[in-house]
């Protein structure tokens, strides 16, 4: 893993992708897939997978509030070919719910995921992670509680390992992941981490049609022939598990 204490801000969500497409582009990973969080994961990694000859698709979030108190999340719902809930068992115990008194809030949360699946993929399947690597980015990790959700849910999909990258995010924040995944791809760990949009030139909130059209720039997924993919260029190891 490359750390930089770096003054300078990215330009843009692409800049930092080509850099990260670099540090990631000497390692050998097995049928990679990346997935992205949207919104402002997706012009990241549009350049990851464009470098990496991979398909770009996406993992969504969507927390389950306990009754009467949505901002307290008693679950969360990670997108997919199937739908993944991950519970916070301690806040159902101090809320006294159970999953029961959850069951609307997830089917709203369901059909949400659902329809902006349908906006930004116009219904394509997710794509399937197992036996492959699993490339998870965003745009910038300030606390990684969301991709906290989403790793935990993914790791039921079976992956043959779970890589996360991302431009910039706080060092404790970097070695909490160590411990949730494969390897970690940071390139700045500033100190004190303040912000993430203080750390690029343009980070302008991403409408739906930037999505749309950076989805369809990202190579088609490969047929199950080929083991592994490698992409050219010089390794710059991740931190390993």
């Amino acid at each position: 893993m490359t750390r930089r204490a770096r003054a300078a801000a990215f330009a843009s969500r692409e800049q930092a992708g080509k850099e990260l497409a670099q540090l990631l582009s000497g390692e050998s990973f097995e049928r990679p897939v990346v997935l992205a969080l949207p919104r402002g994961g997706v012009p990241v990694g549009l350049e990851i997978a464009r470098t990496l000859r991979a398909p770009l698709d996406l993992v969504m979030v969507r927390k389950i509030g306990v009754p009467d108190q949505p901002e307290l999340a008693a679950a969360a719902i990670v997108d997919g070919d199937q739908h993944d809930i991950v519970l916070n068992e301690e806040v159902m115990a101090l809320a006294h719910v159970d999953l029961a008194d959850l069951e609307t809030t997830i089917q709203r949360e369901l059909v949400e995921i659902a329809r902006r699946r349908d906006i930004y993929l116009r219904g394509r399947a997710a794509i399937p992670i197992e036996g492959r690597t699993a490339i998870v980015v965003d745009d910038g990790i300030a606390t990684g509680t969301t991709l906290k959700v989403a790793i935990k849910a993914l790791k039921k999909r079976h992956p043959k390992e779970i890589i996360v990258a991302t431009p910039v995010a706080p060092a404790d924040t970097v070695e909490t992941l160590r411990d949730l995944v494969d390897k970690v791809f940071c390139i700045s760990q500033p100190s004190p981490f303040i912000a993430i949009g203080l750390h690029y030139l343009d980070f302008h909130p991403l409408s739906d049609s930037e999505v749309i059209e950076a989805l369809a720039k990202s190579p088609p997924d490969v047929p199950d022939t080929q083991a592994s993919v490698t992409s050219p260029g010089t390794s710059n190891g991740g931190l390993p598990h």
